[in-house]
């Protein structure tokens, strides 16, 4: 039988949000929804907060997580990529001979993460011949229509689609930053997670935000009271 683990990636080191990882979102710490919707999605056999601060190991604790090890210094600063995080996790795992097939790294700051989301990610990898599965959302303006800046000047990025009509161009997506659902072996074989063989998992707008500034923050909390009111409703 499969066996899979939650890794959220929490360090410590916040610059812009001050222990942003940790601040109060909509009534609670921002982590510990991260934390429960792994939990409660009943998929992992771990559930497991990589730190290195002990302030967040000891909050995560308090939310249901475990804290098997510390982060190292060298996947603390700000230069180590997520697939450093997620590898070092795995092979200290593997030192104490504890084996995983399926990974899912979720960001500490993704409060729009639920357990449906997760199920439905690791069936989907479970069921197609995928190395990751990533929610994604479509661009709300075409890309194809963005400007540029040169000097005092602004142009067309690509002036070859200023006729055509927005609904005929190509939809376009990007990745939301919550998590990504992956096969531990395809991990450690490519180094990363946006390999050849990934696809998505569509959410929408509502449903996606950025936290880089404490702006971002009080958006996103009004997104995710939209969200709730609506599930209400259903």
């Amino acid at each position: 039988m499969s066996k899979s683990v939650a890794i959220i990636t929490a360090r410590g080191g916040s610059k812009r949000i001050p222990k942003k990882n940790i601040k109060d979102f909509c009534g609670k710490p921002i982590i510990a929804y991260s934390i429960e919707a792994a939990i409660q999605s009943k998929i992992f056999d771990e559930v497991m907060v990589s730190t290195d601060s002990e302030e967040i190991a000891s909050l995560a604790r308090y939310y249901g997580a475990v804290v098997p090890f510390m982060r190292s210094q060298e996947t603390a600063n700000d230069f180590a990529t997520t697939s450093d995080v997620l590898l070092e996790v795995i092979g200290q795992y593997e030192k104490s001979n504890i084996y995983f097939d399926y990974g899912c790294c979720i960001y500490p700051t993704a409060p729009f993460v639920t357990k449906e989301k997760l199920q439905n990610a690791k069936k989907i990898i479970e069921d197609t011949n995928v190395n990751t599965v990533i929610p994604m959302v479509a661009f709300s303006y075409p890309p194809q229509r963005g400007i540029i800046i040169r000097g005092e000047k602004a142009e067309l990025k690509y002036p070859e689609y200023i006729d055509t009509r927005s609904q005929d161009l190509e939809k376009i997506y990007h990745d939301c930053g919550q998590f990504y659902f992956f096969k531990v072996e395809k991990l450690k074989k490519e180094k990363k997670l946006m390999s050849k063989e990934f696809v998505p998992y569509i959410v929408s707008e509502l449903e996606v935000q950025d936290i880089d500034t404490l702006s971002d923050w009080k958006l996103a909390e009004l997104k995710y009271e939209l969200m709730k009111e609506r599930e209400h409703e259903v």
